[in-house]
């Protein structure tokens, strides 16, 4: 037992070539405790080599998707001040790894986000390639609001949206609702509530019937680009993209469409 969950901390359910991961974790609002980092990292590594996975939908179960680190562990770490510093960079290593494992998956993964998601909850949104919100979910970098600037959530945050909005989210505490997150782009869609589920499930599956070598070459090219210049970015890309190419997979979804058939990737 963990968290006082008997449960596992992440679930996972299977539905053909969409895995879906649950945060479970309701009665601390799937808090962000050093178990629950470490059970999601190892599902993020299970998932990662499932060559029959093509997406991946991160939901959690209770009234929030996450309401960040567990600041209860935060605070039972503060014992003086060098046991408390190497607890805290202990914690905030393995988390940082753990949301670097996100982009880093071959598989597109979306988040799936009702209640709230708050500090490093709102980081691991923004971690995500993807987020579809309910209505009336919110969204924050609240950790000002208690004297500790989000420093870490910042890293994500800010590479989500404009970095304007971002530091207005950081240094007023402030939330924002799922309508101004689409505006930011940190999340792509908003749906009404009962319908959460079957939206982010439908657009799992959309993504997992294209080619599976297609999309994962195009997710390592999406990421590896985005930091580099003008010039390294299209050198980059376009190496990807005559790779892609060559593919025999690539060239029949090509004469597929020429011939005005589905493509035989089967």
């Amino acid at each position: 037992m963990k968290d006082g969950n008997p449960e596992p901390l992440v679930l996972r359910q299977d539905e053909g070539a969409v895995a879906r991961l649950i945060l479970n974790s309701p009665m601390n609002y799937n808090a962000l405790s050093t178990a629950m980092i470490d059970a999601l990292s190892d599902a993020l590594d299970e998932v990662a080599g499932d060559e029959g996975i093509r997406a991946i939908i991160l939901a959690a179960r209770g009234r929030a998707f996450c309401a960040g680190h567990d600041l209860r562990e935060i605070q039972g770490a503060r014992r003086d001040e060098d046991s408390g510093r190497n607890a805290y960079e202990r914690l905030f290593s393995r988390c940082a790894a753990m949301m670097q494992k996100l982009p880093a998956l071959p598989q597109p993964v979306i988040a799936e986000v009702q209640g709230i998601a708050t500090a490093a909850g709102c980081q691991l949104v923004a971690s995500c390639d993807l987020a579809v919100a309910a209505e009336g979910v919110r969204f924050g970098v609240n950790g000002v609001n208690v004297g500790l600037f989000c420093s870490t959530p910042m890293v994500a945050l800010s590479r989500a949206i404009p970095p304007r909005a971002a530091f207005e989210m950081l240094v007023t505490g402030d939330f924002i609702d799922a309508a101004r997150a689409r505006e930011l782009g940190l999340v792509n869609r908003v749906t009404p509530t009962a319908e959460l589920g079957a939206a982010v499930m439908a657009l799992a599956q959309q993504i997992a019937a294209k080619l599976p070598a297609a999309v994962r070459m195009g997710k390592r090219a999406f990421h590896a680009q985005r930091n580099l210049g003008l010039a390294e970015a299209y050198a980059t890309t376009g190496a990807v993209i005559c790779e892609n190419l060559l593919r025999p997979d690539t060239a029949e979804g090509i004469q597929a469409f020429l011939e005005k058939r589905p493509p035989n990737w089967d």
